[in-house]
C-alpha cells in the first residue's frame, strides 16, 4: 500500500461512553482532525483561505468498526487520497490500535469533500488549489 498521511492520538475519558469504550461519533471527530493536521502540515498558506472564502465541505463520511478501543489508547489514523476530480475528493482513513511493536486495525472509513468558494450566501464549486492538490496527490492509493 502506498505512503498515508498520520495523525496520532490517544484516547481520552472524555471520549468514551458509559461503558468504557470508544464512543462511535468520535471516530468521525478524529476524521476530520486528521484532515486539519493534513493542511497545517502540508499547505498552511490555505488555512487563511479557509477563513475567508473558499471551503472544504464534507459530503459523505462513513466508518466500519471491527474493534474497540478505551481510554488511553494510542490510535495511529491513516489518511490516503482514493480518488480527485475537479472539485471533490475521496479520502480513505484506517484506525489502528499502536502497541509497542505492532498495529490492529480497529475501523476504517471514507469521507468525501467538495472544494467551493463563498459568493455571497452561496457556495459555488471551485477546482482544488494546486498545492492542495499536490500534496493529497502524494498519498494517492
Amino acid at each position: 500500500m502506498h505512503e498515508a498521511y498520520e495523525y496520532r492520538h490517544i484516547v481520552g475519558f472524555e471520549e468514551t461512553n458509559l461503558v468504557g469504550n470508544v464512543y462511535y461519533a468520535n471516530y468521525v471527530l478524529w476524521q476530520g482532525r486528521c484532515r486539519e493536521m493534513f493542511l497545517r502540515d502540508h499547505t498552511p498558506e490555505l488555512v487563511q483561505a479557509l477563513a475567508h472564502d473558499l471551503a472544504l465541505v464534507t459530503t459523505s463520511v462513513s466508518c466500519e468498526y471491527h474493534s474497540e478501543l478505551f481510554a488511553f489508547d494510542d490510535v495511529v489514523i491513516e489518511m490516503r487520497l482514493k480518488e480527485l476530480l475537479q472539485n471533490r475528493a475521496l479520502m480513505s482513513f484506517r484506525y489502528f490500535r499502536q502497541n509497542a511493536d505492532s498495529r490492529t486495525l480497529v475501523a476504517q472509513g471514507e469521507q468525501g469533500i467538495a472544494c467551493m468558494r463563498r459568493a455571497g450566501n452561496e457556495l459555488q464549486p471551485e477546482p482544488f488549489p494546486a498545492a492542495l492538490r499536490a500534496a493529497l496527490q502524494r498519498y494517492y492509493q
